[in-house]
């Protein structure tokens, strides 16, 4: 089973390579579902060495759709990325009609000729046929999908899920998200996938001034409880 930590710190990335994660989805504002970090984090994070990095590429909260501004602003964060030492990238876009939009096409074409890797992110769990729009992502070149089985927690998506890594499986890795933890993560794997993506925090004892966010670090205990599910 390949591993995979969202995380938005340095910390996460450290835990990750410690307890041998295949990769983190490295973002910032994951309050907001996670938007694109700093140059400086993805090359900190990079420079560990012990774990892949994939950036996310999202320039705002709310939907998926993007104009050709926020289109190029992705754009040159995906060559930042690669600038960084990101492995790959991480991004979705959809049209108005919860469609994939053609634009994502420019994005994985730009990823390849820089060497990274694409995933296509939960903006998949938005779509009306998952079927016609997975196969849309393969013939585009995306390496991955990151899926909740168009539920919001993966759990409840498992059919869906186990049906999408049956029917093309062989062509596009698909990774389960959202919700998974030490009580669930077996059974999702049973699924038939290879790649589980979750979350591991919980908020730091710091003083939280009003305004100014919640401080939240790496949940280590969640990490190695299922890291040592597949061990």
């Amino acid at each position: 089973m390949n591993l995979e930590l969202c995380t938005d710190c340095f910390e996460g990335a450290l835990l990750a390579g410690r307890y041998r994660f295949k990769r983190i989805e490295l973002c910032s504002a994951l309050s907001e579902g996670g938007l694109t970090p700093s140059f400086g984090m993805i090359k900190s994070c990079a420079e560990i060495g012990t774990v892949e990095v994939h950036a996310m590429i999202r320039s705002r909260g709310g939907s998926f759709t993007c104009d050709d501004m926020e289109l190029l602003i992705m754009e040159r964060d995906i060559q930042a990325a690669s600038q960084a030492g990101a492995k790959g990238v991480v991004f979705g876009i959809l049209d108005a009609d919860m469609k994939v939009s053609k634009k994502n096409q420019r994005l994985v074409d730009l990823a390849r000729s820089l060497g990274l890797q694409a995933t296509f992110h939960r903006a998949f769990d938005q779509v009306d046929d998952p079927f016609e729009a997975l196969d849309q992502l393969i013939q585009m070149g995306f390496d991955r999908l990151l899926t909740s089985g168009l539920k919001d927690k993966a759990i409840d998506g498992l059919e869906l899920i186990k049906a999408l890594q049956q029917k093309f499986g062989s062509k596009i890795e698909i990774m389960a998200g959202s919700g998974v933890n030490p009580g669930n993560a077996l059974s999702l794997s049973n699924t038939g996938i290879d790649n589980l993506h979750f979350t591991a925090r919980r908020p730091s004892k710091e003083k939280i001034i009003p305004g100014m966010g919640i401080h939240m670090i790496t949940d280590e205990v969640k990490i190695r409880t299922i890291s040592d599910l597949f061990a």
